[in-house]
């Protein structure tokens, strides 16, 4: 990102004495004098970082939230350590396939159970544990 500051200077002392006093008849007009611009430029170099002036809500890191999530299906493995659940994208119709410890936006995957994941959401420094289970009308409940 580059941010551009523009500085304009007039080096015009005795111009702007002269202008606020009568000029003498027959004197020779003023001579005008040197503008001056200087520049001063300043980048911001990103490093890996996010935008520090782009909006929060409008960045893909927060995306997707759980209200936009249908859970569509589950391969469970009674040991606990293979199941997978395939979630979709109500918003942007993408599809995910998450197993559990596994982050999708600001939440995690803290279980997967038969018919259910469950999902653990950090957000502003608090953190809570949120069920989407399969073919729920109200889609979202907490234990």
């Amino acid at each position: 990102m580059r941010l551009t500051l523009l500085c304009v200077f007039l080096l015009s002392g005795t111009a702007a004495a002269q202008a606020t006093r009568p000029a003498p008849a027959g004197a020779a007009a003023p001579v005008p004098q040197e503008l001056t611009i200087y520049r001063e430029v300043f980048e911001y170099d990103a490093g890996g970082r996010r935008d520090p002036f782009a909006s929060l809500l409008a960045t893909s890191d927060l995306r997707p939230l759980l209200i936009d999530l249908r859970l569509a299906a589950i391969a469970y493995d009674p040991n606990g350590r293979n199941s997978v659940a395939v979630l979709r994208d109500l918003t942007s119709k993408e599809q995910y396939r998450v197993k559990v410890g596994q982050t999708l936006g600001r939440m995690r995957v803290a279980a997967i159970q038969p018919r259910s994941v469950t999902f653990t959401i950090q957000e502003f420094g608090l953190s809570r544990q949120e069920t989407l289970t399969m073919n729920d009308t109200t889609r979202v409940s907490t234990p």
